[in-house]
């Protein structure tokens, strides 16, 4: 006890109550945080909830689970992001505990700690897990697929074939990479001695029919809309870009996990004085298959995800940062031996708080800092409730009807949808991707023109004005943002479209 802290005792003695802690600490800040300091949803969040609204089995956004849930805990929490944010820190907490599960089954529960501790500190985990939507639904259920299918394979649990091909056809309800994320999971099963034998049952046959029956209506979706089509393949002159758009995404994924890199450099025992009294943590021999099945799952998903992103030009990892990057810390664990010495206690917490609070930290700096040293507009800043209610209710006082549908410049259109009597969105310059409204049938029911202003006559943009003819501007309305500083206010042009007699 002289040279071992309290915490380390912990690890060893109650492995799970410091998972919980821990796990429910982040869960918590990155809940808090969000209904603090933001106005408006991160990222397309406002969209999700648009599009969830609709009910539609697919859309050009991908399947429609994430769409689904997103709005049910919103209607849940009163038209409240409470709701979502909720749902995005469950799918968060549900995701490290399993983690967790699959941890403790390969390196025992002592070891699996750290590999939480370790994979916390990934940025990916911490606020761009705010933003609820395919990518942060797939991270719990990509996390059971690697759960049960170690037990599939390392295991021999016949009985976890149900849940696998549950999980399987809601992850590819979930997500458009899911084809690929499975196709890992196959391959490393054909690939394996033990794999094979799992395969060379009828279990698979039932669990492939089971997941026919899930996603069959989003398979129907699939063939009418002619939505099966392969991204267009780059050119020869486009390959250079490509690749270093490539590099980019690795270089961000390697970043996005420095804090790993940093910690098992301090633990290391180049510069160790006194390495005899540093606590150990013990774990029995790693299967071979284990090793593998870790260190697999925790390079193929990286890899393969960001060649297809740089292949083709998407702006994230194919598959999202939190599956590629949810085994790293396992895979650090694995990699260092059945013996752990915790060397420099006192400096490993200090760097893994900082590294678990950093991001908040950088949340905090640009909600307050960034609107008095620059002229960068912060997306969460926008006053999204106050928008919704004005237009909302300027509606419904001039007409006498209560707001229908939205249109004009998207992210605003999509923060007046969110309120409460949940318009529909009209992407009029794409009005493919919202096929349950027309711009014909937008003239009937009526509804609200948006746009952003850049003088006091409202004058609505010249596209704007040549898909809605006849538009009649109103003086645009200005909103204060959060925290104004150097910003000029946000005015926003408006145009009410009076709905048609019946």
């Amino acid at each position: 006890m002289r040279f071992t802290s309290l915490v380390v005792e912990l690890i060893r003695a109650r492995p799970r109550l410091v998972v919980w802690i821990v796990v429910l600490a982040q869960a918590g800040l990155w809940l808090i945080l969000p209904m603090l300091l933001y106005p408006s949803p991160p990222g397309d969040l406002a969209t999700v909830l648009a599009f969830g609204r609709e009910y539609q089995v697919g859309t050009w956004l991908g399947p429609p689970l994430a769409f689904w849930l997103a709005d049910i805990a919103f209607r849940a929490a009163g038209n409240n992001m409470f709701g979502v944010y909720l749902l995005a820190q469950a799918c968060a907490v549900v995701t490290f505990w399993v983690y967790y599960q699959l941890a403790r089954a390969i390196v025992g529960g002592q070891q699996a700690v750290l590999a939480v501790l370790l994979s916390l500190t990934v940025v990916a985990f911490s606020s761009p897990g705010v933003e609820f939507g395919p990518l942060v639904l797939a991270r719990p259920l990509w996390a059971l697929l690697l759960l049960h299918s170690w037990q599939l394979i390392g295991q021999n649990r016949r009985n976890a074939w149900f849940a696998w091909s549950i999980e399987a056809g809601l992850l590819l309800l979930t997500t458009s990479a899911a084809p690929g994320i499975l196709l890992l999971l196959a391959g490393f099963a054909v690939a394996t001695v033990r794999g094979r034998r799992v395969l060379m049952s009828l279990d698979p046959l039932y669990a492939l029919l089971v997941i026919a029956v899930l996603v069959l209506p989003y398979l129907i979706w699939l063939l009418r809309a002619d939505a099966l089509a392969m991204p267009p393949w780059p050119a020869i002159s486009d390959l250079g870009a490509r690749v270093l758009q490539w590099g980019g995404l690795l270089i961000g994924l390697a970043l996005a996990m420095s804090a790993i890199v940093l910690l098992a450099i301090l633990n290391s025992g180049w510069f160790a004085r006194n390495a005899g009294e540093a606590p150990i943590i013990y774990r029995p021999p790693v299967d071979p298959l284990a090793r593998d099945f870790v260190y697999f799952f925790a390079i193929a998903p990286a890899l393969l995800g960001s060649f297809l992103a740089g292949l083709f030009n998407f702006d994230h990892v194919v598959g999202g940062a939190g599956v590629a990057l949810l085994m790293s810390g396992l895979a650090v664990i694995v990699a260092t031996g059945d013996l752990i010495h915790l060397r420099r206690q006192r400096m490993l917490r200090t760097v893994w708080a900082a590294a678990v609070a950093a991001p908040a930290v950088a949340v905090i700096a640009t909600a307050f800092v960034l609107p008095w040293t620059g002229a960068a507009e912060v997306p969460t800043a926008l006053p999204a409730k106050a928008i919704a209610h004005f237009f909302g209710d300027n509606f419904e006082r001039r007409t006498n009807q209560r707001l229908r549908a939205v249109a004009g410049d998207p992210q605003l259109a999509s923060f007046i949808a969110m309120s409460a009597g949940r318009p529909h969105l009209l992407l009029d310059a794409t009005p493919e991707r919202t096929p349950w409204l027309s711009a014909a049938k937008f003239s009937e029911t009526g509804g609200v023109v948006v746009w952003r202003a850049s003088d006091t006559s409202g004058t609505p943009p010249p596209e704007i004005a040549q898909r809605f003819p006849g538009l009649v501007p109103e003086v645009p309305r200005a909103f204060e943002w959060m925290v104004n500083g150097r910003q000029p206010l946000l005015r926003v042009g408006w145009a009410i479209v009076r709905p048609k007699a019946p």
